[in-house]
């Protein structure tokens, strides 16, 4: 049977047209995949066979506010593995093991990883030059040395809570390093090059370096030589009275600027891991909280007189006690100061007269001014791990609560807080935010790119209440119980501060005090408030006596610094307190403890240890000290100077 040619030409036309709508949708296909999806496949494909070698940036410098260098980087390379490169990787770790001084089933271990690039953290993590060289000077297959680097503090543990410190990748870990980190890391850079499926290279392939972009550079507000003295009365602080801490605060009281910052007992940032965690992850100044005492009084001070109960110039009579709510509570001076002026209940640090000032007010008013001045609210300095400090709920206000408040006993605040508070007080009546982040600066040029300006948050009190604060202050260092800061030639205001310590039963522990002294000058334009707290100081336990001299010390030499000239426009002193002389300490490291005691040294020695040479000692050599500080000596084995 013959097929009729028209019915062959159908089905040669019906193929010709299925082969031809099979080719059209296979072009289609391939021009979809080709236009649309081509660029992302391409992608793909160079994911595919493209490795990367990391390479970190320069985390940013930190500087004081002249530009003096506080933290800084110093080479530190760091070896990575490509295991797909390694040709003999038992050899590879035993070579590897025994130059960095680490295990060798470790470093086998992470070598044979199926991963296209492995660090070895921590045993090749920021290693010295010299090892670096000998590493690369081996050309071990499959392992590269990259440039890396690790903080460098270049004083040592200066500032150490308020810089903090970063861990193994420059990533920051407390303090400023940490509030900071996104700013200060900077984004990493890398070397690209093409390999097969194996991890290995491919022959002819160009390799592709995109360089890393350092972090910015970060100007602070704090001064280093301000930061430094603070730091030098601490350290005399915790060797004279061997207290449980002690902290200070200097900041500007017109900006808001942290001029210095330190606590005691400290720690070295580049050797965090060493310290009580304790130590470094409290950073006292913003963290600590307990009653303030007498330094609070400025508060209640500054309420009175902006709501005009209370004129400096009334009188008022102090019997020793107040009467309260069927609670007596005491003046500090037994027997009370009799009449005076409210002026002198201000110098005589009088707790009637203030428990006055506090009824006079009423617990709305008094509690709207300690809120207004920032307690019971984190101030907003750029640190983390700062506390709130507890105020009364208003429900619990009763008669006694309101009256030990307006001395500052069963409220509870941080230095900050205080410093911030008595700053607005003082400023003109400004609240500012207190703040360490003066700007930042490009690595690049060395120039500020960003000026970060004052704060202000509100206004507390009037320009002119915030006058007769600042002189009655000023009465208190001159006649008053703050008479241990007076500075001839500088006008000095100030307020004591002596609170009982809570137990953790609530109730108050007997002989235990922190006893604090907040200073400004010049009274009549403050440029300077600091703050001093030390916590259980041995022997006397009064702020006058024991924190008074510190902040004196600190603005005597703050002043000079900044170019204060001296005036003799001061409130004339009723009796300043005679001058205790200081000796220098002499340096005993290397010496024979039996030389020591033979010769002519007259200052009494605590001996720590056994043997016969001094190999360390407290307070350290050439720091000033009041005549008949005892000086602890540490014996060892026999050592030189500058060991």
């Amino acid at each position: 049977m013959r097929v009729p040619h028209s019915f062959v030409r159908r089905r040669l036309f019906a193929a010709l047209l299925v082969m031809t709508l099979v080719f059209l949708a296979l072009f289609g296909r391939l021009a979809y995949v080709q236009l649309i999806h081509g660029d992302w496949l391409v992608e793909r494909a160079q994911d595919l066979w493209t490795r990367n070698i990391p390479f970190e940036p320069q985390r940013g410098r930190i500087v004081d506010r002249n530009g003096d260098v506080l933290v800084d980087n110093v080479s530190a390379p760091s070896v990575m593995a490509i295991p797909a490169q390694i040709k003999n990787p038992a050899e590879t770790a035993r070579t590897l093991a025994r130059l960095l001084q680490a295990s060798e089933q470790e470093i086998y271990r992470k070598i044979t990883k199926r991963e296209m690039i492995v660090r070895l953290s921590t045993e090749g993590r920021k290693i010295s030059e010299e090892l670096a060289r000998k590493i690369q000077g081996l050309r071990l297959p499959g392992i590269v040395v990259v440039e890396d680097s690790k903080r460098h503090y270049p004083h040592g543990s200066l500032a150490a809570h308020l810089l903090g410190f970063t861990g193994i990748d420059n990533q920051g870990l407390s303090g400023i390093e940490l509030v900071y980190d996104e700013q200060l890391s900077g984004t990493p850079g890398y070397v690209s090059f093409s390999a097969n499926a194996k991890g290995e290279k491919l022959p002819g392939g160009n390799d592709r370096y995109t360089p890393p972009q350092d972090g910015m550079e970060l100007m602070l507000t704090v001064d280093r030589t301000i930061q430094s003295v603070l730091e030098r009365e601490l350290d005399q602080a915790m060797a004279q009275y061997q207290p449980e801490n002690a902290l200070a605060i200097a900041m500007d009281p017109r900006t808001g600027e942290i001029l210095g910052m330190s606590s005691r007992p400290t720690f070295r940032p580049d050797r965090y891991q060493d310290t009580d965690p304790q130590i470094y992850n409290r950073n006292l100044p913003i963290w600590k909280t307990y009653e303030p005492g007498s330094t609070f009084k400025i508060i209640t001070l500054a309420a009175a007189l902006e709501e005009n109960k209370v004129d400096l110039k009334d009188s008022f009579f102090d019997p020793g006690y107040a009467e309260v709510g069927g609670a007596r509570l005491r003046c500090w001076r037994s027997g009370g100061h009799g009449s005076q002026t409210y002026l002198e209940v201000v110098e005589n640090s009088c707790n009637p007269g203030f428990v006055s000032l506090g009824q006079r007010l009423g617990k709305d008013t008094l509690f709207r001014y300690i809120r207004q001045f920032g307690f019971g609210r984190k101030t907003g300095i750029d640190l983390s791990g700062e506390a709130r400090g507890i105020l009364f709920a208003p429900d619990r206000i009763g008669p006694v609560e309101l009256a030990t408040t307006s001395f500052g006993q069963g409220v509870s605040v941080t230095p900050i807080q205080q410093v911030t508070a008595v700053s607005a007080a003082i400023n003109g009546g400004k609240l500012m935010e207190p703040h360490l982040a003066k700007g930042w600066i490009d690595p690049k040029t060395g120039k500020v790119v960003k000026e970060i300006p004052p704060r202000m948050k509100r206004r507390v009190i009037s320009e002119e209440t915030s006058r007769e604060v600042r002189r009655a202050l000023e009465s208190v260092v001159a006649k008053g119980t703050g008479r241990r800061a007076f500075i001839d030639g500088y006008r000095v205001g100030g307020k004591t501060g002596t609170a009982q310590k809570v137990g953790p039963n609530g109730r108050y522990l007997p002989n235990n005090h922190i006893v604090s002294f907040i200073g400004f000058a010049p009274a009549d334009d403050p440029r300077i408030v600091v703050y001093v707290a030390v916590d259980n100081p041995k022997g006397v336990q009064f702020g006058g006596v024991v924190a008074a001299p510190i902040v004196r010390n600190i603005l005597d030499d703050s002043l000079r610094y900044l170019g204060v000239k001296k005036r003799k426009d001061q409130i004339p002193p009723e009796s300043v307190p005679t001058e205790e002389p200081y000796v220098t300490v002499p340096d005993l490291i290397g010496e024979h403890v039996d030389d020591i005691r033979t010769s002519l040294f007259s200052e009494p020695l605590e001996v720590v240890g056994k043997g016969k040479v001094v190999i360390n000692q407290l307070p350290k050599p050439g720091q000033r000290v009041k005549k008949g500080t005892p000086i602890r000596i540490y014996l060892g084995d026999k050592t030189t100077k500058g060991d």
